[in-house]
């Protein structure tokens, strides 16, 4: 009777196990199944690809009111070939509750972002922070790190950015004006300066974020900075783990955040979103030929039907394919804020074409 009872649920979990694997084709939207039948829980995620396997860490989300607090963690899956994936776990887990720790559980942990660093052998995680039961105030960076791609991650500090540190396309009126209140002096900052001026001893706010490791081996944090109004593009040390204080500010007073980047034949595309909390809007794009810009802005990537809504999503990364020069994947998230963890995922193929890219709808696509 038990090896009856054993068979049966051998049976049973291989019949789960095909009925998830062998996908063909992405189904923008749609249910996505792991390995395990399972739907896949990693939201404003991103993508490592390395020695020969693609990573997915994104956002565990949990059922419920207080789905989208950081319950649980960051998730990790990994697959060869971008249609089937394996489940790997949580890479980077919350601390107990009561822990004190900013990554407590009931935190607010967006955007996770993994990048390998050559020269520690190390593999480094960003995200977003906001700690527990302060709503949206903290506006922190968090950063971890790993000898092992799927973790587990250790968390080492939180906090603030580029505390002291003036952007390199400050103004001069802006720094002049700065100095001469710091001094007790009556004076005017511009108006689009101000959130840069009130957190310029305290460190720069940053809220959805990505990561960039440019073709030299130098890694960039983009993120949506002065209370949403402007993005800032910042470097990183040589390890990874923190900023060199050298970062520029870009689309100043456009309220833009949800950045994803890549760069194709030398030029460095963006694609970004409006703010409007968990709505979707009308996506945004800009090209440089310096990821530290200047950027100019290309409009709206999206074609067709509800391209004014970046079809109910909203971007969290660009994915190039490994092998096929010129392929990008958008990756967005069509967010559920009543029940978090039913959150779909968006993924299209980008065109590239004149010096821009565009997105069209398609219910069901190959790579």
């Amino acid at each position: 009777m038990k090896k009856l009872i054993t068979l049966c649920l051998m049976t049973t979990a291989a019949a789960v196990c095909l009925s998830c694997a062998g996908n063909k084709e992405f189904l923008p939207g749609e249910v996505w199944l792991d390995n395990n039948g399972v739907a896949i829980n990693a939201h404003g995620g991103g993508m490592l690809y390395h020695d020969g396997r693609y990573y997915w860490f994104g956002e565990h989300k949990t059922e419920g009111e207080g789905g989208n607090r950081a319950n649980v963690g960051v998730h990790c899956y990994s697959s060869k070939n971008l249609y089937d994936w394996r489940d790997e776990g949580i890479a980077l887990a919350v601390a107990p509750d009561g822990s004190g720790s900013p990554i407590e559980k009931g935190c607010i942990l967006e955007r996770p972002k993994v990048i390998y660093n050559a020269q520690t052998d190390k593999f480094v995680m960003w995200f977003h922070l906001e700690l527990k039961d302060k709503g949206y105030s903290a506006a922190m960076s968090g950063v971890a790190v790993s000898d092992n791609v799927t973790g587990p991650y250790e968390f080492l500090n939180a906090g603030r950015v580029n505390a002291g540190k003036w952007p390199l396309n400050v103004s001069a009126e802006t720094r002049q004006a700065a100095e001469a209140i710091a001094a007790g002096n009556a004076a005017t900052v511009p108006d689009n300066d101000r959130f840069l001026v009130r957190d310029f001893g305290g460190g720069q706010m940053a809220r959805d974020m990505t990561l960039f490791v440019d073709d030299d081996g130098k890694a960039y944090h983009i993120y949506a900075s002065e209370e949403n109004q402007t993005l800032q593009i910042a470097e990183l040390t040589d390890d990874y783990t923190a900023h060199t204080g050298r970062y520029v500010r870009a689309f100043v007073g456009r309220s833009m955040e949800a950045p994803a980047i890549f760069k194709h034949e030398s030029k460095y595309y963006l694609m970004m979103s409006g703010c409007t909390g968990w709505a979707p809007n009308a996506a945004r794009s800009a090209v440089a030929d310096d990821v530290m810009g200047e950027w100019t802005e290309l409009g709206n990537p999206c074609i067709g039907d509800d391209a004014d809504k970046t079809f109910h999503s909203q971007s969290t990364y660009m994915l190039p394919v490994e092998g096929r020069d010129g392929m990008i994947i958008y990756m967005g998230d069509r967010w559920k804020p009543e029940n978090a963890i039913d959150g779909r995922y968006i993924w299209l193929p980008v065109n590239i074409e004149d010096g821009r890219f565009t997105l069209t709808w398609q219910p069901s696509w190959k790579l």
